[in-house]
């Protein structure tokens, strides 16, 4: 017999060990969909253990506040809803045959949804324009207006989704009565460099920019309950 055959085989159990070593380490440090053959755990808790059931990630009451979004015709487009969570209200849009780009978004003071009609300041009849203009409360004067929102981006296909939240009114302000608006064209919020003139060097921004944002016509609206 060879004298490499009479040698007991000794590294058996060292290879055992270092595969011992190897899974501790994996599971210390490694994620387990790093591993060949493992299945990642499946995540089912809360991803803010501080967050109650019922009382929201704000630690508001959840209650809600939802509104359909019409076009002038009356075509359903959407809804949105406004949800308290605390020191702020989530607001979350669902949209559908808008056209694509960048949409105003904004509370309005009134509570009516009204096509060809005339706004509370009198004027030529448009659609939505009884809806008056953006929401202010409490006094608040300051441009972008309490009502402002983050723009809607819509996509090529005409549907849009958007959460944002805001701090500037409560659900309380809701109730009294407003309206949603969705503008035609994109809002700049009023952020016109001093550096542009207007042609009769009047200041900018000027009056309009600052009620609208330039944000133009008015697409869809929804009463809020």
């Amino acid at each position: 017999m060879a004298r490499w055959q009479q040698r007991p085989i000794r590294f058996a159990a060292p290879l055992m060990a270092v595969a011992a070593f190897g899974l501790v380490a994996c599971s210390a440090g490694e994620e387990a969909s790093d591993v060949q053959g493992t299945t990642p755990p499946v995540f089912t808790g809360s991803a803010n253990p501080s967050a109650s059931a019922e009382g929201g990630e704000g630690g508001g009451s959840g209650e809600t506040l939802v509104g359909e979004l019409d076009s002038p015709s009356g075509e359903s487009v959407g809804s949105v809803t406004f949800t308290d969570e605390g020191d702020f209200l989530q607001v979350s849009v669902q949209a559908e045959n808008l056209t694509p780009g960048f949409h105003g978004f904004h509370i309005h003071q009134v509570g009516v949804c009204e096509p060809n009609s005339v706004a509370p300041a009198g004027g030529a009849p448009g659609d939505f324009l009884s809806s008056g203009g953006h929401l202010q409360v409490g006094g608040r004067t300051e441009h972008p207006a309490s009502g402002d929102l983050t723009s809607l981006q819509v996509r090529e296909d005409g549907t849009a989704e958007l959460t944002t939240t805001t701090d500037t009114v409560t659900l309380e302000d809701l109730r009294k009565g407003v309206s949603v608006i969705v503008h035609a064209g994109p809002d700049n919020f009023a952020n016109i460099p001093t550096r542009y003139t207007l042609p009769d060097g009047a200041p900018v921004p000027d009056e309009t920019t600052l009620m609208t944002g330039d944000a133009g016509g008015r697409v869809a609206c929804a009463v809020l309950k």
